[in-house]
Parts: structure tokens; sequence; C-alpha cells
């Protein structure tokens, strides 16, 4: 759950920035939302789910 939020935190900031930096509108970010939306109903979403936490696992035991 914790690796879920603060992944929903960094994104919004994410998109904040491109709103306020690269032009990105507020519809598309609302678009880009809806299909993420779209895209968690799928059958496919646990493959992005595992892929996720596999990239976050692999980030979390990089050593400086």
């Amino acid at each position: 759950m914790i690796l879920s939020i603060s992944g929903v935190v960094l994104l919004g900031v994410i998109v904040v920035l491109f709103c306020r930096k690269d032009g990105l509108k507020g519809t598309h970010a609302v678009v880009c939302g809806l299909f993420g939306f779209y895209l968690a109903s799928t059958a496919i979403a646990p493959s992005i789910k595992a892929g996720g936490a596999s990239l976050a696992s692999l980030l979390g035991g990089i050593k400086f």
C-alpha cells in the first residue's frame, strides 16, 4: 500500500510539472488518468502491477 501511495504521489508531481513547464494541458492529464483507470480493469493490470513492484524493488536495492 505504501508503494502505491508513494507512486501515485510521484506520478502526480510529474504531471503537475508537465502541466506547468512542458505545456501538458489539463484535459490531456484527465484523459491520461481515465486511461489509467480503464487500464487497471483489464486483464493486463496484474502484469503492470508486478512490473511496477519489480522495478521498485530493483531501485530499492541500489546502494550508493
